[in-house]
C-alpha cells in the first residue's frame, strides 16, 4: 500500500443514540483534526441539536436501527462524497479525540486498509476484563490466527476496504464482521495501542443477552465461511497441480 500525506479526504464518523451530555464535547475535540458526520441513530433527547451546534454534519434516523446500521449509512455517504478514508468512534466519551493521531499515522504509513485501536484489557472494569479478551479468543479460533482487539470500535477504515466489503450485520456484531471481511478479501489489517476508557454506571445500547448471542452467531459464520474458503483454495490448488502433472507426462 502507498504511503499517505496528510489528512485530506478523511472523515470523522460518529453513530449516536441519546448521547446528548456528551457529543458536543466529542465533536469540537475531533472536528480541529477532520471533518465529522454524526449518525442520529433515532435519539429522542436532543443529540442531533447538540451535534449540529458542536459543528457536525447530522443525518438521522427516524427510529433506532442499532449501531451497524448507523454505520453503513455513514459509509454510504462517505463514499457518496469522495472521502478516502473514515475513523468510527463512539459517542459516549470511551473514545480519547486525541488517540486520533495514532490510527491517523498508522494510515499515513499505509498499515491496512482496517485499522484498530487496541484498548489494555487489564484496564477495564469486571465483567469485561474478563468478556472482552475472551471475544477476542473466539474470534480468533473462527479465524484460524490471533486477534488481540475485536470489539473496539474505534478504528480506520479505507475507501478500498468500504468499497468491497460485504457488511450485512446491523449490530455490535458488525465490528467482527469488518475483520472477516478484511481477511477475506486479503487486506491487511493493523492495531495501534489507544487509552482505555471506561464508564460502568453509564447506560449503554449494548444488550447482553442478545447481542452476546448476536456475537456468536457472526463467530460460527466466520469459521464456516473461512473454513468454505481454505476448502475451495485447496481444492484449486489440487487441481492446478494435476493438471500440471498431465502436462509433464
Amino acid at each position: 500500500m502507498r504511503k499517505r500525506d496528510d489528512n485530506a479526504g478523511i472523515l470523522a464518523l460518529i453513530s449516536a443514540w441519546n448521547e446528548a451530555a456528551t457529543i458536543g464535547g466529542i465533536v469540537a475535540a475531533v472536528r480541529p483534526r477532520l471533518p465529522v458526520l454524526v449518525i442520529d441513530d433515532g435519539s429522542t433527547d436532543g443529540t442531533a441539536a447538540a451535534a449540529r451546534a458542536a459543528g457536525a454534519r447530522v443525518l438521522s434516523h427516524p427510529a433506532n436501527l442499532r449501531k451497524g446500521a448507523a454505520l453503513k449509512t455513514g459509509f454510504a455517504w462517505a463514499l457518496q462524497n469522495g472521502y478516502q478514508a473514515v475513523v468510527t468512534l463512539d459517542a459516549d466519551g470511551q473514545h480519547d479525540p486525541a488517540d486520533l493521531d495514532a490510527l491517523l499515522r498508522a494510515y499515513r504509513r499505509g498499515a491496512g486498509d482496517l485499522i484498530i485501536g487496541e484498548r489494555d484489557f487489564s484496564q477495564m472494569p469486571w465483567p469485561n476484563r474478563f468478556s472482552t479478551p475472551l471475544g477476542s479468543k473466539l474470534l480468533s479460533w473462527a479465524l484460524g490466527r490471533p486477534i488481540t482487539d475485536d470489539q473496539s470500535g474505534f478504528r480506520l477504515l479505507t475507501r478500498r476496504f468500504l468499497e468491497r466489503a460485504d457488511l450485512k450485520s446491523t449490530g455490535y456484531e458488525m465490528e467482527v464482521e469488518m475483520i472477516w471481511e478484511a481477511i477475506r478479501l486479503g487486506m491487511p489489517v493493523a492495531w495501534v495501542p489507544i487509552r482505555t476508557i471506561y464508564f460502568p454506571d453509564r447506560k449503554s445500547g449494548f444488550r447482553p443477552v442478545r447481542d452476546s448471542l448476536l456475537f456468536l452467531k457472526m463467530v460460527l459464520r466466520i469459521r464456516r465461511e473461512r473454513l468454505r474458503q481454505e476448502r475451495a483454495s485447496g481444492c484449486e490448488a489440487s487441481a492446478g497441480g494435476s493438471a500440471e502433472s498431465r502436462e509433464a507426462g
